[in-house]
């Protein structure tokens, strides 16, 4: 027999669910209120090495360079020290065509790994990522050589989808 869960009736986990006002407005059956992060990929850049990764234990805020780091909202704790990360939410939507990147939200993060410390500032993360999933694009804090490792990612991680993509993505993406 398989143990299920209440938001997992099928036996698969979907990731991550958030309950969103109160539940027991509307029709009230099950699932009301819920926002599904199923389409939600955080994509980690790492601005030193110019890199970037999906890393689905963001979504909890676990990801493997989160590991270990106690976050502050003050840039002096990390005593001068510490590595520049993106954390770029990207939502995923389907239409007849196929799948294609509608909206993206980019959120700073700071980790000085040698005194375990990190700055995020976890509101601007949500805010980032709710405006991904309702399919904005919020990349104008992001550096550009950032935003050209973002968009050689996204076109060769799924060249279809970076083909359909939102283009207010592609626009603000377009680096000289």
């Amino acid at each position: 027999m398989i143990a299920l869960d209440i938001f997992h009736q099928d036996g698969k986990k979907s990731g991550f669910n958030i309950i969103k006002g109160d539940a027991t407005k509307g029709h009230g059956g099950f699932g009301a209120g819920l926002v599904n992060l199923d389409n939600m990929s955080p994509v980690i850049i790492d601005v030193g090495t110019g890199t970037a990764e999906v890393d689905m234990g963001a979504l909890h805020a676990r990801s493997d360079i989160e590991r270990r780091i106690r976050f502050s909202k003050d840039k002096a704790d990390l005593q001068g020290g510490g590595k520049k990360y993106w954390i770029v939410w990207v939502n995923t939507e389907i239409t007849k065509e196929g799948p294609y990147y509608a909206g993206a939200g980019a959120a700073e993060m700071i980790i000085n790994r040698d005194i375990r410390r990190g700055y995020k500032i976890l509101a601007d993360h949500v805010t980032k990522m709710e405006k991904a999933l309702k399919g904005q694009v919020v990349l104008d804090e992001m550096d550009a050589s950032s935003k050209k490792v973002l968009r050689d990612f996204l076109a060769q991680a799924a060249p279809g989808q970076w083909e359909r993509a939102n283009p207010q993505l592609k626009e603000e993406l377009e680096v000289n």
